[in-house]
């Protein structure tokens, strides 16, 4: 019985910020950006939109596009790092809106029966989604599973993650006999607990936020005098000692989560070819990966191919390529290996298995938990649009989540595939609106009042309730 992904919906926002003018406010070589980390734009959500109204948008997308039966569907997983609550599953938020819309021609609670669950684990949460809806389809083949993956990526302003920002979810259905790709039930799996990479629940105590307060009123206030005054107080200011506070913002050191990353990915290779003997150089005809930046495969992936390389017996056609014999020495080899990376032999390897899967990452951004799957998109769309012919062939997969895990898997493309050139992804993308720095920053500091497009379709965010038991609640509306 094949299992595997029978039909892809997206969302991606309607306003982006091109890294051109992200480089020229920074003072960072644009060259550097964009020809190095393949860097072209940046897509952010509008003031109106969240994790929920992207997720639900893009499986909305899913069931119209596909005339989807609701009574069909079994499982809701979401995977996000961009949740909206830390008890309310933001998947509930999005089952309710879609059905809510579906109403109308399927009748009220339409996916009642659905069984809704949110799965967090960094950028590998939507991963680990996909893998257990390919088993609750096999174990119960008469239904289908949706996996949706909807996230914000979003950095510290001037921070050497700013700009990979992106933004956008995919949306999948799982079932039997899949038309678009079907997927090998053998999974490599690496796991440690890493600190590359969090979103803590900052703490701030009152008092020393009252010392602040005051100092931007041109007061002097001690701690002391601070937290004296706190203790008596009502209201805010009274109660408990401490204010806790969650950002978007992630604590990340970019080196550490590199190496995590690799580390990670190597282990889980390792684990695969324990369950499946294959050379991913010679069996995978794509690959497709986690990419916080566009070009972070093919940076990443020189040495493992390398490897490959000497595995297959091919070790003979690199020296040939390279003159020489890897150097022994540590410094004297690192420049071997860059020198490779800018060789014809793997520049042609790039073009055909991984710069497919870079266009849509290069005009979006890290979309977290959707980068794979948007991957897997913009794959298939550029096979669509130039034509190739890819039925029968072999897609890899490397899934990669900070804190940290990685997941290896293959797929194998089904005779339905082209349908996925309708999605006129790439035109689409480029019919989004631009904005300039400016804006960009009132946005990111959450500045902006209204949205910079009032008149979107879908689903958008209408604000938070205020009456008691209700606070802080989040509504939604749909537009046609």
């Amino acid at each position: 019985m094949k299992i595997g992904i029978d039909a892809i919906a997206y969302y991606v926002p309607q306003q982006y910020l091109p890294i051109e003018a992200l480089a020229e406010a920074r003072n960072i070589e644009y060259a550097k950006l964009n020809k190095g980390l393949g860097l072209t734009s940046m897509s952010f959500p509008d003031v109106d939109e969240d994790a929920a109204t992207m997720g639900a948008n893009a499986v909305l997308n899913l069931f119209t596009s596909e005339e989807l039966d609701p009574g069909t569907v079994g499982r809701l997983y979401l995977g996000t790092e961009s949740a909206l609550d830390s008890a309310k599953p933001t998947a509930t938020y999005i089952l309710d809106l879609v059905e809510q819309q579906l109403a109308s021609s399927h009748g009220a609670n339409c996916l009642r029966n659905v069984d809704a669950v949110d799965m967090t684990f960094a950028c590998i949460g939507a991963v680990d989604a996909l893998e257990n809806a390919c088993l609750f389809v096999g174990q119960n083949p008469e239904k289908k599973a949706i996996i949706v993956a909807s996230d914000l990526a979003k950095y510290n302003l001037g921070s050497t993650g700013e700009y990979t920002q992106g933004a956008g979810a995919v949306a999948l259905v799982v079932s039997i006999a899949p038309s678009i790709i079907s997927l090998g039930s053998d999974i490599g799996v690496a796991t440690k607990g890493e600190r590359d990479f969090f979103k803590p629940r900052r703490t701030h105590t009152k008092a020393a936020l009252l010392v602040e307060a005051a100092a931007l009123l041109g007061q002097e206030l001690t701690i002391e005098d601070a937290e004296a005054k706190v203790t008596t107080a009502s209201g805010f200011w009274g109660g408990n000692r401490m204010l806790r506070s969650y950002v978007e913002e992630p604590v990340f050191d970019g080196q550490y989560s590199n190496f995590a990353y690799v580390s990670r990915i190597s282990e889980a290779l390792e684990n695969f070819g324990t369950k499946i003997k294959i050379n991913p150089a010679l069996d995978w005809d794509k690959v497709v990966m986690h990419l916080p930046y566009a070009f972070q495969g093919r940076r990443m992936l020189v040495n493992f191919y390398l490897d490959w390389m000497s595995a297959n017996g091919k070790w003979e056609d690199v020296v040939a390529i390279m003159g020489s014999e890897k150097p022994t020495d540590k410094a004297a080899a690192k420049e071997w290996v860059r020198a490779f990376s800018k060789s014809d032999y793997y520049r042609e390897y790039v073009a055909k298995a991984l710069a497919p899967a870079e266009r849509a990452s290069s005009l979006i951004g890290n979309m977290y938990t959707a980068s794979i799957f948007m991957g897997l998109l913009s794959t298939l769309c550029d096979a669509a649009d130039k034509g190739e012919a890819i039925e029968g062939k072999t897609i890899g997969f490397m899934g990669y989540g900070s804190g940290s895990k990685a997941k290896v898997f293959q797929g194998t493309v089904e005779a339905g595939w082209s349908k996925v050139g309708q999605l006129d992804l790439f035109n689409a993308l480029e019919k989004r609106s631009a904005v300039d720095f400016k804006t960009y920053e009132l946005w990111h500091n959450e500045r902006l009042t209204a949205p910079l497009s009032p008149a979107k379709s879908g689903f958008t965010f209408t604000g938070l309730r205020t009456e008691e038991n209700q606070e802080y609640f989040r509504d939604y509306t749909f537009t046609a």
